[in-house]
């Protein structure tokens, strides 16, 4: 036996938690970040944001890679920015098609009001 008889685990070194991790690949990143264009730099820091908003699920997957969590968590926020264009997109289209509906009426009438 190990001279513990209560089987505790031997306090240490602890293993970096998932936002250490995400921190480092940002770093190791930055001299790509410094190359790209001026206008793509707060998209490329956005894209950290979205990892860094789902950090907490990311880190209890645990994953050897913690890349890959990143990268769907990235997916999942641009999945819902997707979703609330569409949602405002439909709203637009629907909001235009009853302005065009009126606007059709109210032109028919004046041509139909002219006839008489």
């Amino acid at each position: 036996m190990d001279g513990n008889q209560w089987g505790a685990i031997a306090m240490g070194r602890t293993n970096p938690t998932y936002r250490d991790a995400l921190r480092a690949i940002e770093e190791r990143w930055a001299a790509f970040r410094r190359a790209l264009r001026r206008r793509d730099q707060p998209r490329f820091d956005r894209l950290f944001e979205y990892a860094r908003e789902h950090a907490d699920a990311s880190g209890l997957l645990n994953h050897q890679n913690p890349l890959l969590p990143a990268l769907f968590s990235i997916d999942l926020e641009q999945e819902a920015r997707l979703d609330d264009h569409e949602e405002r997109l439909s709203e637009l289209e629907q909001r235009l098609s009853e302005t065009g509906g009126e606007q059709q009426q109210s032109s028919a009438e004046g041509t139909t009001g002219g006839v008489e």
